[in-house]
């Protein structure tokens, strides 16, 4: 069964859903800062032109049915702050790995855990997923902190793993198992 996004994820702040292209100036915004995008594995997005690119790849790999790009949205402005991602999907482990990005304007305020949770309240109850990983470059201190408030054990060192902006970069792998999630409140 391939894997398949959610209408709509509402969270006390966000709503989390698939991405449109009406979503593009505001994801311009988030992913042509410099600072967002240096410790993440892909190159800064200079125009609406990259973005549309972006969308087009992301649409292509969501139709074979082994990726999930949503967007959040903040509630009280209605405009895209950042994404998350669920990719690689292994039907037959059901496993995956997320992404997410979100925009520096709104980096501290707990946003994007806001969204991670729902997004994993519904991977591990909603979808069937039994495993999430995630990817962080082993400077980006921010994002593994975030992962190990959300339960994501560091499970080792991969050298050199990513290839990007002309250097190899040595990653942290992290998971999730279903049983060690506990959604907040619980």
């Amino acid at each position: 069964m391939p894997l398949t996004a959610p209408e709509r994820i509402d969270t006390e702040r966000l709503v989390v859903r698939p991405v449109t292209e009406a979503d593009l100036p505001a994801l311009l915004e988030v992913n042509s800062d410099e600072q967002v995008t240096a410790l993440l594995p892909y190159a800064r997005w200079s125009s609406l032109d990259d973005a549309r690119g972006w969308l087009e790849r992301m649409t292509a790999i969501q139709a074979n049915g082994t990726a999930v790009q949503l967007v959040v949205v903040d509630k009280g402005t209605q405009l895209a702050i950042g994404t998350c991602l669920l990719f690689r999907f292994d039907e037959a482990s059901a496993r995956t790995e997320l992404g997410y990005v979100l925009g520096r304007a709104h980096w501290g305020r707990g946003l994007m855990r806001e969204a991670l949770e729902g997004l994993l309240d519904h991977s591990f109850a909603t979808m069937g997923l039994r495993r999430i990983e995630a990817e962080v470059d082993v400077r980006n201190g921010a994002s593994s902190r975030l992962l190990g408030r959300l339960g994501f054990r560091r499970e080792g060192l991969l050298r050199q793993r990513w290839f990007t902006k002309g250097e190899a970069r040595d990653v942290e792998m992290h998971g999730l198992l279903r049983e060690e999630w506990r959604p907040r409140g619980t």
